[in-house]
């Protein structure tokens, strides 16, 4: 019986591939029991919003990409800020993204919740250092 070091992460991210990547390489590194994948940040924040209604357990990790259509990923991150719940104070947030600029680098460090940024694609070995 594997040994989880999470019970659930979430991934959201615009790209089914990226997800798709992500999610096998979560599963085969043991990392979460339960992955659940959303594409955009919209139902992101849905999804989220209804655990607090039904006063279930938020993820205890979300993996974030930046660049996505309508909202991004800075986006994501003001709206989970104000979401009606104390229990997100001790949800991790690790952003994804391809981008280079150091202005995305920088503009992470303004959300308390964001403990790593990792140029994508994920991989195992970045898992070992969350």
């Amino acid at each position: 019986m594997p040994t989880y070091k999470y019970k659930t992460a979430l991934l959201v991210d615009d790209n089914f591939i990226d997800n798709m990547i992500n999610q096998k390489i979560l599963n085969n590194s043991d990392f979460a029991e339960h992955i659940v994948v959303k594409q955009s940040c919209e139902s992101a924040i849905q999804y989220l919003q209804e655990l607090i209604n039904q006063q279930e357990e938020l993820p205890q990790i979300i993996f974030l990409d930046i660049r996505m259509p309508i909202k991004t990923g800075f986006d994501f991150l003001v709206e989970f800020q104000q979401l009606p719940s104390t229990e997100k104070d001790t949800v991790k947030i690790v952003m994804l993204s391809s981008s280079l600029d150091p202005s995305d680098h920088k503009k992470v460090t303004e959300f308390n919740n964001v403990t790593d940024f990792f140029g994508k694609p994920l991989t195992s070995d970045l898992l070992k250092d969350i």
